[in-house]
């Protein structure tokens, strides 16, 4: 027992690494996925295919792989030619690759709204931003809250890839540790600080599932 306390100073701080990317993707992935829905359903075709072709390519391939891309390949793209250290390089990839997951969710959430609802705001003069804001989005957040649960939690767990940036997180600082004293106690450990941050999440989840299941009704 005595062993297993001495790991959660160390394991605490690589904790810590994880959840400031979790929570920094979220903040940033959330907005950016509903902005591209929004693409997503423009009116022109164009638009319409490039978001479309940006979603394809973030969720076709691996997000290690965009990782190392952006933190390796990008500096000797010509013309773009852009550096990132390795956070900043892990934020980017996080941040695009689930922008990308999260506005297929508000894309499907957004064309499950019934049509007449828009003509109605049409009728009663509202513009189509004024639509999006007071009549439709409202009504999507609960319809989306299972499936952004689901991305969401799979994004705390996702975070154990920074491990191939050499970054300190929660799984590499397990690793270290068991390199050390050779047990698999610290991966234990480690995987409890993982079940009790997706716990956390789904208990949010539920709560406002219910929440706006009690509204509904």
């Amino acid at each position: 027992m005595d062993y297993v306390i001495s790991l959660l100073g160390p394991l605490s701080q690589g904790a810590v690494v994880t959840l400031k990317l979790f929570a920094i993707t979220l903040v940033l992935s959330v907005p950016l996925g509903l902005v591209l829905a929004l693409l997503r359903l423009s009116r022109f075709a164009g638009l319409r295919a490039l978001v479309g072709g940006y979603i394809w390519l973030m969720r076709g391939t691996p997000l290690m792989l965009q990782m190392l891309f952006i933190y390796f390949a990008l500096p000797f793209v010509p013309v773009i030619g852009i550096r990132f250290d390795d956070y900043p390089a892990a934020i980017v990839a996080f941040t695009l690759n689930y922008a990308a997951y999260f506005a297929e969710i508000f894309r499907a959430g957004i064309q499950s709204i019934d049509r007449g609802q828009y003509e109605g705001a049409k009728v009663l003069g509202l513009s189509y931003a004024q639509t999006m804001r007071r009549i439709v989005i409202p009504q999507v957040w609960p319809r989306i809250l299972p499936p952004l649960s689901n991305e969401t939690i799979t994004l705390v767990k996702d975070t154990s890839l920074i491990y191939v940036l050499a970054l300190n997180d929660l799984l590499r600082a397990a690793r270290g540790i068991v390199q050390r004293d050779f047990t698999t106690t610290p991966f234990i450990v480690a995987a409890c600080f993982y079940l009790v941050m997706t716990l956390v999440l789904t208990w949010g989840f539920q709560y406002l599932e219910k929440r706006y299941a009690k509204y509904d009704a």
